[in-house]
């Protein structure tokens, strides 16, 4: 083997030309490769950290979703027909879901949330168009933010993270609200007015349906500043409630009794509408108008008893859409998730547990997005790669006809020539590999020394946050040149199989040409 050896790299010097065409590609299609991965893994990584320790926790519960539509703590991410913002259910059987929760032990914390999107305006009325006119407006501009609640006597324990920059909790049972710096900012730069502790603002939910006055009583920082999460406020649930339609009705259905008689097909159109004459025939002082003023009957007996209608309008307090945990060993998060689901499932219960990569889907989808379209990219140059690597090497075997043959003609087997072939491939690769590890360590080591940070709010979601770094890991180098040493010696398998073809007859005849 060590003879095969030192004739392989005595064969890489001889054609030195070839040698380094090929160990170049290696070396920056490795070094590329490695780059991108810790880039991706960084994002991974910080994204995960962030959420699972400030938003979603380790193990989220909620309503299950519909087939085809996709929740999140964020909200539903599936368009509506009707043009209406979709809503994330309440969990149904909600005591029986938190009985089941608090017999797993491995759960140390526990604490629920509501959550919605509302945009945040001044003064007395919310002027849409306003805003909407002006052009010199980008999304970073618009106060929108999501709208967290969260069980008063257990979220601040489950998410401690806040920093106040000044100001205090919201009272319960109030409409008061604490924001982050980012939706102050932006509040001052669409409004040019300052929004301080103290101030009265508007709250209106996405679909301007639901619009509530709200005092601010606190001002904080985000936890992380490069966060991928956007700007949030806080409030009480029962406020949230309003923007989250979680009303008694939106979990009510109603049965028609049995003894009411649906046969309209035995009615008349006459018995229903009335005929033309009457309708055609009303004289002005015998208007609908002139009939209902004198009518005896008040609209509160047109309409009937509106009790049940209210009861059904007004939010229910004991309505909330998901539960966020904590366990004591993040590592058996899978199993734990397994667990709950299954136990869900028996208990015939529509809620479903999940971890923070599907409680967080709107931003780590965006994630999972790119690294889709980085791999691809990467095939696709690797292919390219080793297409190139089995041309220069075809071309090489063919100007080595004459060395093949002589070996083949002193007794050489084939078995001889496919090994040092091969070999040829393995330490071309292997110091190629090592060339190219140590290039993108030294880029890396560079680019994160400059601590380049990204503030725009749809690129930090694009991108994970808003912090560029790379976090190189072993499996990540040893994944790369596993498949850069599988890719070589598959790109070789045409030129060895050529090389075998040859005999010392065929080199012979070719020499003397």
């Amino acid at each position: 083997m060590k003879a095969i050896i030192n004739l392989a790299i005595k064969n890489l010097r001889e054609h030195k030309s070839k040698t380094i065409i090929i160990s170049l590609f290696l070396i920056f299609g490795i070094a590329i490769v490695i780059m991108g991965n810790s880039f991706l893994e960084s994002i991974n990584r910080g994204l995960e950290k962030d959420f699972r320790q400030n938003y979603t926790g380790d193990i989220a519960i909620g309503a299950k979703e519909p087939k085809g539509v996709r929740v999140d703590i964020f909200g539903v991410n599936s368009v509506s027909t009707s043009g209406e913002v979709p809503q994330i259910d309440a969990i149904l059987d909600l005591e029986k879901v938190e009985k089941i929760i608090a017999e797993e032990t491995e759960i140390t914390k526990k604490t629920k949330l509501i959550s919605a999107q509302v945009i945040v305006a001044k003064g007395l009325e919310m002027d849409m168009d306003s805003i909407m006119d002006r052009d010199d407006l980008t999304f970073d501009d618009l106060p929108i933010s999501m709208l967290f609640a969260g069980d008063d006597d257990t979220y601040w324990q489950t998410f401690p993270s806040v920093h106040f920059v000044e100001g205090t909790f919201p009272a319960p049972n109030t409409n008061e609200v604490m924001i982050d710096t980012r939706v102050q900012r932006a509040f001052k730069g669409l409004y040019r007015e300052d929004l301080n502790v103290g101030d009265t603002i508007l709250m209106a939910g996405t679909n301007m349906s639901t619009i509530r006055e709200a005092k601010v009583v606190g001002i904080f920082d985000p936890p992380n500043e490069n966060s991928a999460m956007f700007q949030i406020i806080y409030c009480n649930p029962s406020l949230a409630r309003s923007f989250a339609d979680l009303t008694y009705g939106s979990n009510f259905v109603q049965e028609l009794p049995d003894s009411v008689d649906l046969a309209i097909s035995d009615a008349s159109e006459e018995d229903l509408f009335g005929s033309d004459d009457d309708f055609f025939g009303i004289e002005e002082d015998d208007s609908f108008l002139a009939s209902t003023a004198s009518d005896s009957d008040s609209f509160d007996d047109i309409l009937g008893d509106t009790s049940l209608r209210d009861k059904l309008n007004q939010t229910d307090d004991g309505a909330w859409q998901f539960i966020l945990t904590k366990v004591e060993h993040p590592s058996k998060t899978n199993q734990i998730i397994s667990k709950l689901n299954a136990r869900f499932s028996h208990e015939g219960l529509n809620v479903r547990a999940m971890g923070w990569k599907d409680a967080a889907y709107s931003y780590s989808g965006t994630v999972e997005g790119i690294g889709f379209i980085f791999n691809l990219l990467i095939i696709i140059l690797a292919v390219v790669v080793f297409i190139i690597i089995m041309n220069t090497m075809t071309v090489s075997v063919i100007e080595r006809t004459g060395e093949i043959g002589t070996m083949r003609a002193i007794g050489a087997e084939k078995k001889f020539v496919k090994r040092l072939f091969y070999t040829e491939a393995v330490f071309l690769t292997m110091v190629s590999a090592i060339i190219g590890i140590l290039l993108s360590f030294i880029c890396m080591a560079i680019f994160n020394s400059l601590n380049i940070t990204i503030t725009n709010s749809i690129a930090k979601m694009i991108l994970g946050g808003g912090l560029l770094h790379f976090s190189p890991t072993l499996k990540i180098i040893f994944v790369t040149v596993l498949i850069a040493l599988f890719g070589s010696i598959i790109s070789n398998k045409y030129p060895v199989s050529y090389a075998l073809k040859i005999t010392p007859l065929k080199a012979l005849s070719k020499g003397s040409e």
